[in-house]
C-alpha cells in the first residue's frame, strides 16, 4: 500500500468498541464517529525495524491506519479525535469505494490530500530520520512547501489562516450576490476588500 516496502506491512485491527470503551469520547463525538467510520486497522509500521531509517528522539515509529468509511466524506473532527486519543504518529488512509485520500493531524489541524483511486495513492519516504519522514509526509499530504528550512507548524498555521480567509471571502461574495440593499452591499464589498488585502491578494 502507498508504494511502501513490503517489510512495513502489518495487520492489526482497531475495533471501534475497544477505542470507545478505553477512551470514552463524548456522546456527540462517538455518534459522528460511528456514522462515518466503518472499520479501522493499522496496515503499516515505518520504523528502524522495517525500513533503513533511524529513529529520532521524538519519533520511534510512524503508523499508517486504513480507515474504511461509510460516507464519501470524513469529518475532520473524527481524525482529530483519533489522533488525540491514540498517542502515536499516525497517517490515515481514508477509503470509500475505490477512492482514497491521506489525512494527518498536526498543530491542532487536520490536513487531507486530494481524493484519488487507491491504487494511485503513494507516500514517498523522505528524510534522514523518522521525525523528518513524519514531517515530510505531513507536508506532502497538506501540499505544504518546506523548502528553505521553513517550520512545519508555522507553515500549517499560515495555510489554515489562508484557507479560512478564502472561505470567508467566498461566503461574503455569495452573500453580496443576493443582497438587495445598496448600503449593505457596499459594506459587504468593503469587508471582502479588507479580507483580500489580509490574504495578500489583489483587489
Amino acid at each position: 500500500m502507498l508504494g511502501l516496502p513490503k517489510s512495513t506491512e502489518i495487520s492489526k485491527q482497531l475495533p471501534k468498541k475497544a477505542i470507545f470503551d478505553r477512551f470514552k469520547p463524548k456522546p456527540n463525538e462517538r455518534k459522528l464517529f460511528d456514522e462515518q467510520i466503518n472499520r479501522m486497522s493499522i496496515v503499516t509500521e515505518i520504523s528502524p525495524q522495517t525500513v533503513a531509517i533511524k529513529a529520532s528522539a521524538d519519533a520511534r515509529a510512524v503508523y499508517v491506519v486504513l480507515v474504511t468509511l461509510k460516507t464519501p466524506e470524513c469529518d475532520k473532527k473524527n481524525i482529530a479525535l483519533l489522533s488525540r486519543l491514540i498517542d502515536q504518529r499516525m497517517l490515515f488512509v481514508l477509503t470509500y469505494g475505490d477512492t482514497a485520500r491521506l489525512a494527518a493531524y498536526r498543530a491542532d489541524t487536520v490536513l487531507m490530500s486530494e481524493s484519488k483511486p487507491l491504487t494511485e495513492l503513494t507516500l514517498p519516504l523522505s528524510g534522514l530520520d523518522l521525525e523528518a519522514v513524519w514531517e515530510n509526509a505531513i507536508a506532502q499530504i497538506g501540499g505544504i512547501d518546506l523548502s528553505g528550512g521553513k517550520d512545519l507548524d508555522a507553515a500549517i498555521a499560515e495555510s489554515a489562516r489562508r484557507e479560512k480567509l478564502t472561505k470567508q471571502i467566498a461566503s461574503l461574495e455569495a452573500k453580496a450576490m443576493k443582497e438587495r440593499q445598496p448600503r449593505k452591499k457596499w459594506e459587504i464589498a468593503e469587508e471582502i476588500k479588507r479580507l483580500k488585502i489580509e490574504l495578500g491578494g489583489t483587489l
